[in-house]
């Protein structure tokens, strides 16, 4: 059994050796970088993967010969430290207990956790080991913390230039709010890391005939004129608040978020409740269309959901035509004499005239029972979505008339804001609710006044930003439409608070730079902090001259160095640091990344940096799953990191985690895989002991030289897969290919002595798995009698002239005794003769060119024939039709691999390949002779006329 601590201890201890990366303008280099971990406790599992592909794709990159910088920082900005040092220091036996109990931290290290930069250094140090336990090949002489006074400085000059090009600016915006912290959060702060995300209504103020306020809350303003009446819900509590000069009645939950949306809403001390029973018969004014609506009960109202009343527009939303279907209807089936003259009012079209009100169309074709049929879901969100995208508003629209729908959504909502004066005209709504502050508290959206924003919303930003986009590529492209989709509605994010840890704002030092606005171009200061960690810069002699000369050459040299208290050779040197080792050439993350961090680091450097620095790829990965839910800290579902790596090896962890899924696909972890891993790595290592202790060297048989080839193809294969983080394919290239051309190798020389064959084999497949696994790798590599390590080889050679002649002939003979073996099994004859009839020169002169289309993409039979036909060499075969479409059937049923291949092994000759190597075979498994005829062949014996149904790489068989 393997002693895996011992083994990696023994390669890692030598790669420490290896020297810091530098500036080389002879070599290609190659910028990866992947987010840096957020120190409040270990690792787990869920991070080893997107750290594993990054390195992976680091140690890809080296092996081709390309100068790779792949650094790491640690993220102390933000509250979650500070909220876990207060719980701490308040004597919370949870948080205490679960620190001691689930990460093994000693009891007396935890009672020093008061102080939030104490957590944030342990857990900064674990991290680190555990990184380099899994044998990640980072670049530590860039390492930095966010607190850092060099890097603080840095930031102070991000957000200055952000706010020179107005794009901070100070307002009054919606924020996810924890109301226990009093801060705003972000995807950092909250259980699970969910992002908060907004659904924004507009304010209906329906006034009722008795003075009071009737607000209902909707997604769609633009369809007012269509109202027919209000809805309550019967069993809701509505409580009476003040706004303004005016009393509104909401359900109890609104109430609660009245208070956060900076309106000055109050409740009137001794506000007696308004059940939702007692407000029908009541009538609603409705604002700016001059009509007044009854108000009706529905119990499909919720009182959690926007202001617990809502306006009834049944001609266009399914759900309030079915509850007024249900109310036009007693037990005897007769309707209601309350409702029965209300009837639908259509206001949109898309084929611009009324006809069956949308609504009523698809409540009926959907066989709806009554509004608590769950299917009015799905059907709502239909309709409104064809409706905002196809329809245009009548004439019975009233200001709106001739809009397109998604127009007068825009449009109302501000129509509206002119006739309703005063706050609030909106409110918000989490659309992923509900969402909950990793202290506990569920959280709310809170209005912030006088609060620091980016202005993400603004036009001119969002061009730049997107432009930005397009010159990124995106792996898997796939999720290119998610990141339109954001850049769509991604609007002003608060970029500061007034607690946590972090950089403050030079401008007004009550707020703190919050944890992602300082997080979204840190790459650029890899390259700076590596020169602050060798003591050639001050921290404290850093300005906005420093970083401007730097990242854009502006300013003069001499001054700026005498300014930083450096000499202008250093500064020189660090900028032409940066100039080459910038822009990021490969930037990793979680898919959960995309709507915050991801995206804002497309912005941010749009706006900030000059074309030529923007990034050039983005690699984005799923996440880990543990018994079917996101591995999450803050989910309490997580297997640290350096346990699991203590108990069963890092090499393991590393395979199960990258062949548990495809790139964007969430992994289930399961440890089955890791000991799966575990096992298959000591099998290689075994095999690799055994062929260094004996054999030895000769001339390379036929069969030696195709594994050569196939080596090489392998090595194509993979490094094609790797380039497009395909890394679980890539794997079983590696573990289960090779396997089966070494058994292939094996079965068709079992007697050969030339263990060189096998130990180039061996070594080109420790190199091509060093990526994976780089200490069982280099540990093979090393048994092999190989100089050096995997680690630090070349990419293995990829396919050369002439592969593919060896490649298709292994191929062929394979084939063809499968074939003989399964006319055997059909026929159960005993064979004393067997007879292989290869195809006519003609044939396969047309073959090859059917071939070539369909590897062009043109192979269907039509315009086949019509090729066949257009050549001198082919129209003879065309008249063959049988011929013809058999050979189509062969090609299209043949992988794009042998594809090639066929393509490529122009120079194989079939009759002289199985006449000299497939007539051994045929003796060793079967026990007869083999002969071997060319179609055409003038001295043919073909007693059974088997020869005509010959086709290339398809030879007709005749067993006797």
């Amino acid at each position: 059994m393997t002693d895996w601590a011992k083994l990696e201890s023994k390669w890692q201890q030598r790669w420490r050796a290896t020297e810091f990366v530098k500036v080389d303008h002879a070599r290609n280099k190659k910028f990866i970088t992947v987010a840096y971990p957020y120190p409040n406790s270990p690792q787990h599992i869920g991070h080893g993967r997107t750290y594993t592909l990054a390195d992976v794709h680091a140690r890809f990159e080296r092996m081709h010969g390309n100068n790779v910088l792949f650094p790491m920082a640690f993220h102390y900005t933000g509250t979650p430290i500070l909220g876990m040092a207060e719980r701490i220091e308040s004597g919370d036996a949870d948080i205490i207990n679960s620190i001691v109990d689930i990460y093994g931290v000693p009891r007396d290290v935890v009672a020093t956790f008061a102080d939030p930069v104490k957590i944030a250094s342990y857990f900064h140090k674990e991290i680190k080991s555990g990184m380099i336990e899994m044998g990640y090949s980072i670049d530590w002489s860039g390492e930095f913390t966010t607190i850092d006074p060099a890097y603080q400085k840095f930031i102070e000059w991000q957000v200055r230039l952000l706010r020179d090009h107005k794009m901070i600016v100070q307002g009054s915006h919606p924020v996810g709010w924890c109301a226990r912290d009093k801060n705003p959060v972000s995807q950092h702060d909250t259980l699970g890391d969910v992002e908060p995300a907004f659904v924004e209504y507009v304010i209906v103020r329906a006034e009722l005939d008795d003075g009071r306020i009737l607000p209902a809350a909707t997604m769609r303003p633009e369809t007012i004129y269509g109202v027919t009446n209000m809805w309550v819900n019967p069993d809701i509590d509505y409580y009476p608040v003040r706004v303004q000069d005016k009393t509104w009645l909401v359900s109890s939950e609104c109430a609660d978020k009245m208070d956060h949306l900076a309106c000055g809403a109050r409740r009137p001390d001794g506000g007696t409740p308004v059940r939702g029973s007692d407000l029908v018969g009541h009538n609603a004014k409705i604002p700016g269309i001059g009509r007044t609506v009854p108000v009706l009960l529905a119990g499909f109202v919720r009182g959690e959901t926007g202001t617990g009343a809502v306006m009834s527009v049944p001609a266009h939303a399914p759900y309030d035509y079915q509850a007024l279907e249900d109310l036009k209807k007693r037990n005897d089936g007769e309707p209601s004499t309350t409702v029965a003259g209300i009837a639908p009012i259509q206001i949109m079209s898309s084929g611009g005239s009324s006809g069956q009100c949308p609504a009523e169309k698809i409540v009926r074709e959907s066989g709806i029972a009554d509004q608590l049929d769950p299917r009015l879901d799905e059907i709502t969100k239909k309709v409104y979505a064809d409706e905002y995208r196809n329809s245009v508003m009548l004439d019975n629209a009233g200001v709106f008339a001739g809009m397109r729908a998604s127009t007068a959504k825009t449009e109302s909502a501000k129509w509206l804001a002119g006739i309703q004066t005063g706050r609030p005209q909106v409110m918000y709504e989490f659309s992923n609710a509900p969402v909950h502050c990793r202290c506990g508290e569920q959280c709310v959206v809170h209005i912030l006044d006088n609060q620091w924003f980016l202005d993400y919303s603004n036009p001119e930003w969002k061009e730049i930003a997107k432009e930005c986009l397009e010159g990124i590529e995106i792996v898997p492209s796939d999720m290119r439409p998610e990141f339109d989709y954001v850049f769509g509605w991604l609007r002003e994010r608060a970029c500061a608070r007034q607690t946590g840890l972090g950089t403050r704002l030079p401008w007004d030092s009550e707020w703190t730079v919050e944890s992602l606005s300082d997080s979204v171009i840190y790459m650029a200061y890899y390259v700076i902090s590596r020169f602050v960690n060798a003591a050639k810069i001050k921290p404290e002699s850093l300005g906005d001259r420093f970083f401007d000369y730097v990242f854009f050459g502006q300013g003069d040299a001499a001054g700026t160095a005498s300014m930083c208290g450096m000499d202008s050779g250093t500064l020189d040197e660090i900028r032409d640091a940066f100039s080459y080792f910038y822009p990021v050439d490969s930037r990793h993350s979680g898919r959960d990344l995309v709507p915050n961090h991801l995206s804002f680091f497309i912005f941010n450097h749009a706006m900030i940096f000059p074309k030529e620095h923007w990034p050039r790829q983005i690699i984005v990965n799923g996440s880990v799953m543990m018994d079917g839910k996101k591995m999450s800290k803050s989910m309490s579902n997580t297997v640290p990191l350096r346990q699991a790596i203590h108990k069963y090896g890092a090499d393991p962890i590393r395979l199960a985690i990258l062949m548990s899924a495809e790139l964007l696909q969430d992994a289930e972890f399961k440890f089955e895989h890791v000991r799966a891993s575990s096992s298959k790595l000591e099998s290689m290592m075994r095999e690799c002991a055994h062929l260094s202790g004996s054999g030895r060297d000769g001339a390379e048989s036929g069969i030696d030289l195709w594994l050569g080839a196939r080596m090489r193809e392998i090595s194509s294969e993979v490094s094609d897969l790797i380039k497009k983080m395909r890394m679980r394919e890539a794997l079983g290239k590696i573990l289960s290919d090779i396997d089966s051309a070494l058994a292939w190798h094996a079965h068709r020389s079992p007697d050969a002595k030339n263990h060189g064959a096998l130990r180039a084999a061996w070594s080109v497949r420790a190199a091509l798995l060093s990526p994976f696994a780089p200490h069982v790798a280099d540990e093979m590599w090393e048994m092999l009698g190989n100089d050096g390590a995997a680690s630090s080889s070349a990419w293995p050679e990829t396919l050369c002239a002439g592969d593919s002649v060896l490649l298709c002939s292994e191929s062929l003979l394979e084939s063809a005794i499968r074939d003989i073996q399964r006319i055997l099994d059909l026929t159960k004859i005993t064979p004393s003769q067997i007879t292989l009839y290869v195809a006519s020169s003609d044939k396969l002169v047309a073959y090859r060119a059917m071939l070539g289309a369909a590897q062009k993409g043109g192979a269907d039979l039509s315009s086949i024939m019509r090729m066949l036909g257009e050549s001198e060499q082919t129209a003879g075969i065309r008249r063959n039709a049988d011929y013809v479409k058999r050979a189509l059937v062969d090609i299209l049923s043949t992988t794009s691999r042998d594809k090639k291949v066929r393509l490529d092994a122009a120079e194989l000759d079939e009759a002289t390949l199985y006449s000299s190597a497939l007539a051994g075979l045929v003796r060793d498994k079967f026990g007869v002779g083999l002969t071997v005829y060319s179609e055409s062949d003038p001295e043919i014996a073909d007693p059974k006329n088997k020869a005509k149904a010959a086709r290339p790489f398809k030879p007709a068989i005749l067993i006797t």
